[in-house]
């Protein structure tokens, strides 16, 4: 019960990584505040990982936009009083060539990624520059390291900046005694791939991943989630401006 009566702020939380981070959280003693673009969605997730409706608030819009980030973390606050993380989780992906990218391409994902993280984090921060807190961010293996089978530019300089953004912030924050960190995974079976390929693509594609990672396997939301719960505890409060990959051993090399 590493989280006994904290309160959590999750954006990306109806599914995926989030999602499941929200039921750890909750499983260990949280109550959580989660954001997502799609009401219902959440509604959805809520019920399901909080069958008692008494540890979950819920907080619907788009990320990109600053005040969204604020009302979520005024939900968290007026729900349950106080706010001690922040889960920054919320991204998006779809793999373009350079030369096909559109500037509607590039703002949607700077404003997402980046611009997202960033006001939320600052919102988070004002709340917890009284007595502390942790913020964890989902960056990207693909900030550290370019795969030519799935072109990323624009999507991977947004979480270069979510990295700079965390190395910057652990100096801004640290007298608060606000911890910052991030975790960049690799090839996570989540939701974000049937936003732009088929169910049946899914099906023949992600399989195909499963040798790309050292360890022979892709990720799973429960991969990434432990990470994240690790870092957001008290086992972790001497880390903090750290970049965690939780890519199943690709950033170490080529066997």
């Amino acid at each position: 019960m590493r989280f006994k009566d904290k309160v959590v702020a999750i954006t990306g939380g109806g599914s995926g990584i989030g999602k499941e981070a929200a039921a750890r959280f909750i499983g260990e003693g949280a109550r959580v505040a989660l954001n997502g673009r799609d009401l219902g969605k959440l509604e959805a997730a809520a019920r399901e990982i909080d069958p008692s409706g008494t540890k979950v608030v819920v907080s619907a819009g788009d990320i990109a936009l600053p005040e969204t980030g604020a009302a979520l973390v005024d939900a968290a606050v007026s729900r349950f009083g106080r706010l001690d993380v922040l889960v920054n989780n919320a991204g998006v992906f779809n793999p373009t060539p350079f030369l096909e990218l559109t500037e509607a391409d590039y703002d949607w994902y700077l404003d997402t990624i980046l611009k997202g993280k960033f006001f939320t984090a600052q919102a988070a921060a004002k709340a917890m520059k009284e007595k502390g807190g942790a913020i964890v961010q989902t960056g990207s293996m693909w900030a550290i390291q370019a795969i030519g089978a799935t072109p990323s530019a624009a999507y991977s300089a947004a979480n270069a900046g979510v990295h700079a953004m965390v190395r910057n912030l652990a100096i801004e924050l640290a007298p608060y005694n606000i911890r910052i960190n991030a975790v960049a995974p690799a090839v996570v079976e989540t939701p974000v791939y049937n936003t732009f390929l088929s169910d049946d693509q899914v099906k023949q594609v992600l399989p195909t991943f499963n040798s790309f990672h050292p360890l022979g396997r892709n990720g799973q939301p429960r991969d990434v989630a432990e990470a994240i719960l690790f870092l957001a505890s008290e086992q972790a409060s001497w880390i903090t401006g750290t970049v965690l990959p939780v890519d199943g051993g690709v950033t170490a090399g080529r066997q």
